[in-house]
Formats: C-alpha cells, structure tokens, sequence
C-alpha cells in the first residue's frame, strides 16, 4: 500500500525517496542534535526514556536501533538495558560518523556498532534481534509496509517493537499552535541552524502525512506483530508504539 508521506521528498520529486533522504541527512547531520533539541525544546530525551522504560521488563539481550541517526536512542538503551550486544543502522554515513564519536565519548565503543542499512532490505537472517527500536525515523522510509516487514523477519518470536514518531495533536488548542509551529517555526529555525531549507520543510510535511493513532496501529497488525498498543505523549506531539512479534 502507498501512504501520502511515502510521496514526499526532500528536494526532487522526479527521483528515488531513500537517496534523497540519505543526502539530506548527511547535509544536516553535523547540526542534527542541535536542532533536534532545540525543536523539541528537550522533551525528546524524556519521550526516549519512555521508550526504552517499556523494554526493561524484557531484558532484550541482542537490539536494533533502526534510523539510529547520530546514536542518541542507542546510547541511551544501552546504558539503561545493557545489553549483549546493539547495534544502530541507517542508510546515512553522516549521521552515523556523528554517532560514533559520541559513542567513543561515552566509552562504549565496541559495545555500540554501527552499520549502513536499507531498512526495507536488511542484511540480517530471521529472528536475529531480541528488541527493535525506531525513534523519529520511520516516517522516513520509502516504503512503511517493507520497512515493518523486514523488521518482523529480523525479530525473534516473542520479541518486542518500539517506535516513536511525531505526530500532529487533535485537540484544541494544541492542533493549531502545533500547525503554526510547523508551518514556520521550524523551517525558520532549520534554515538559520543547517543551511539546509529544504530538509526543514519536508520534515514537516512528513509529520502531518504519516498515519497515526488506530491507523498506525492497523498497519503495524498487517505486518505480522501482536500486542499492538500506542499512547501519545504530550498533548498528541509525539506517540509512543509498542509491539510484539
């Protein structure tokens, strides 16, 4: 199935999705955290920490930090759930050069790997992984059903699923000071920090076109998961999707 966000594209509409995506976040990627942070105004740390709460009941021992971007979920997964082995991928060089030397700062290299990843072909064999995250990645793939598929493969039976992503609030007053916040601010403040206008405004646009709430939960159900739940964080700006296979 085509979904409205799968459409959308940094910069040529004529081209190929995931290349787009690859080069617009190794355009940004030595300003990512920042912006990440200042457009969040840090709430995204305490969103990851919910996250990663869900999971340590299951003591995942192998975990895949899918969209891993400059590592932050990552290391902060590891350093909660400490587990055998975990290793972050992406299809962006950029951004993962970023989180290895954050990796390397915080002592757990070796603990921590990287690898470059199509998310709707992965390298890995059937029921590789304990746990799969995805934090603020997913509205990026160029095909959601692929991307959810290869990761059910990739996932051993009984294994968990969590994504987070952006959404847009429903609910007065919310869903207009969240629309305004969208439509200008953040392209505003992407273009003064990146230098890169168009990655903050196509991210934007992909937040509004990505199925959420009951829709996303459907989706995630006719890739092969169970036990499918979501709850959405601070007033609906983000939501919170668990799983299990």
């Amino acid at each position: 199935m085509n979904y409205p966000q799968e459409d959308i594209k940094p910069y040529d509409n004529s081209a190929e999705k995931s290349p787009q995506v690859e080069q617009m976040f190794d355009n940004i990627a030595h300003k990512y955290d920042l912006l990440n942070h200042a457009l969040s105004m840090g709430i995204d740390k305490n969103w990851r920490k919910k996250a990663i709460n869900w999971l340590k009941p299951y003591a995942p021992q192998r975990i895949m930090d899918v969209a891993t971007g400059t590592g932050d979920f990552a290391i902060l997964a590891y350093q909660s759930l400490k587990p055998q082995e975990l290793i972050g991928t992406d299809i962006s060089e950029g951004m993962m050069d970023v989180g290895r030397k954050k990796v390397e700062k915080e002592g757990l290299s070796g603990k921590i790997n990287f690898a470059r990843e199509d998310c709707t072909s992965l390298s890995f064999q059937n029921e590789s992984f304990d746990a799969i995250t995805v934090a603020f990645g997913i509205r990026n793939f160029e095909n959601l059903d692929k991307g959810l598929s290869e990761m059910q493969r990739v996932l051993k039976k009984n294994g968990h699923l969590v994504i987070l992503e952006l959404t847009t609030p429903d609910r007065f007053p919310m869903k207009q000071l969240f629309t305004i916040y969208a439509k200008i601010v953040i392209p505003i403040l992407g273009k003064l920090l990146s230098k890169d206008k168009s990655a903050y405004t196509y991210l934007p646009r992909t937040i509004k076109a990505f199925p959420q709430g009951e829709i996303m939960k459907d989706i995630i159900i006719r890739a092969g998961f169970g036990e499918v739940n979501f709850k959405r964080l601070t007033f609906g700006i983000c939501t919170l999707y668990t799983a299990t296979k």
